[in-house]
């Protein structure tokens, strides 16, 4: 390690249940051992690790490494994007954990995947843009941001409060049988049509909402953003093509439109709920873009990433 590199690494101390703050030690090992010129720094509240991250790169830091779910990268990134001399590193510790496959490194790390990402093969990794937010992985509209929504309960401390892992489930069923799609417009390429989804996914990466495939083909060193478009549906419909995404078989359909484009416009008569990277957020026009090569970013090389290398 060269003595100009400065580490920090945020940890998200609630991710996973609680499960970041058990890398704490061995980040502490790792620091002392590899004679890095670190810090430790743990978030407490939401939009605190955007805070951080960019207090630690004003201050000089280049080596910006996450600790926590996809909310808790989706939040450092923010910072990182278009940052030629920065290089951000994700340490998976949430429940989804579906970015991080985008890298090649599995949910959890063993000794293996710290020694991988103390190697700091890097890589330009292009992002998505919704409005003037970024997300790394992919946003959806429709279905599952409704799930989201209805997963999220207010408090007074912090706009919304996530629900456990059984309530999540209960709120698939619940919206699964009372969901009701939305008049919408759709623009693509210039033309604009008028229409209903059951589930719009915008994605960079292959992997949502916790593991399910919507966007199998995509890679996120392309400069295109994938699609996947799944029309209004009747409750027996929608279970069977939630099955067909399980299965990987979905992208065939006749009630599928899956496609490859730069850009695309969303706009609904009200606000609705989106997810980015699985944090909410509601507005009634969404402006979505790839913004290629964008983050410089530790990954894999040898695992089982998403670029096309």
């Amino acid at each position: 390690m060269t003595s100009k590199n400065k580490w920090i690494f945020i940890i998200n101390p609630v991710a996973g249940n609680g499960f970041a703050k058990n890398y704490t030690e061995k980040i502490k090992e790792i620091i002392q051992k590899q004679n890095l010129n670190a810090e430790i720094v743990f978030t407490d509240r939401k939009g605190h690790a955007t805070e951080i991250a960019k207090d630690f790169v004003d201050n000089g830091f280049n080596h910006i490494i996450a600790v926590g779910g996809d909310g808790t990268f989706n939040e450092v990134a923010q910072i990182l994007v278009g940052k030629k001399n920065v290089v951000f590193g994700a340490v998976p510790a949430g429940t989804g954990n579906d970015f991080i496959a985008v890298l090649g490194f599995p949910g959890r790390f063993t000794n293996h995947e710290w020694e991988i990402l103390l190697e700091t093969n890097t890589i330009k990794m292009d992002v998505g843009k919704c409005n003037d937010k970024y997300f790394l992985n992919g946003m959806g509209l429709g279905f599952d941001a409704q799930v989201a929504a209805e997963n999220y309960k207010s408090d007074k401390k912090q706009d919304v409060k996530k629900g456990n892992k059984f309530k999540y489930q209960w709120h698939i069923l619940k919206t699964l049988v009372s969901y009701k799609e939305l008049d919408m417009k759709v623009t693509i390429d210039g033309k604009t049509t008028q229409s209903k989804s059951f589930l719009n996914t915008i994605s960079n990466g292959r992997r949502i909402a916790g593991g399910l495939f919507l966007t199998p083909d995509a890679f996120v060193n392309d400069g295109m953003l994938d699609v996947c478009l799944i029309q209004e549906l009747k409750f027996f419909s929608r279970v069977k093509e939630l099955l067909h995404v399980m299965k990987k078989i979905h992208t065939e359909d006749d009630v599928v439109n899956y496609f490859q484009t730069k850009k695309l416009l969303f706009e609904f008569e009200k606000e609705v709920p989106a997810h980015l990277d699985g944090e909410l957020y509601f507005n009634s026009r969404f402006e979505i873009s790839a913004v290629p090569s964008s983050l410089n970013i530790i990954y894999n090389p040898n695992g089982q990433h998403y670029f096309n290398v």
